[in-house]
């Protein structure tokens, strides 16, 4: 029988010292990603854009991540703007903003999750001038 862990919830402190650790993290992973991806550029990662060239809605997401460690940020936004709102939001997470998330219901959760894969599947289609017609 596995027993569950339970930890007391954080403190103020505790809370901005692991939001400081997450982006203290991804600040330090996202040149070193770039870097990497400098010396080699593996192509398009998407299975679906790589064999069909049509985008995903998460399409965007890696060059997000490179281009932020290259410190072009507009770059980053335009590249999957949900991508960049889903991560600072990630990031963010323990100072506890999100707590309104949960008191929706679950079919709202769903239907806000659906909604933002459609905006971003639109505008991966529109960034990588795939027509909709």
């Amino acid at each position: 029988m596995i027993t569950p862990v339970v930890t007391a919830p954080l403190t103020p402190v505790g809370r901005l010292r692991q939001t400081a650790l997450r982006c203290a993290l991804a600040a330090g992973a996202a040149p070193a990603v770039a870097t990497l991806h400098s010396w080699h550029d593996p192509g398009v990662l998407c299975p679906l854009r790589r064999f069909t060239g049509i985008p995903c809605p998460v399409c965007g997401s890696t060059t997000v991540f490179v281009e932020a460690g290259h410190g072009h940020w507009l770059a980053a936004l335009t590249a999957n703007p949900v991508t960049v709102v889903a991560v600072l939001g990630l990031l963010t997470a323990p100072l506890g903003g999100g707590a309104w998330w949960w008191r929706l219901a679950p079919r709202t959760r769903g239907r806000l999750i659906a909604s933002a894969a459609v905006i971003s599947w639109v505008w991966q289609l529109n960034r990588l001038g795939v027509g909709l017609s």
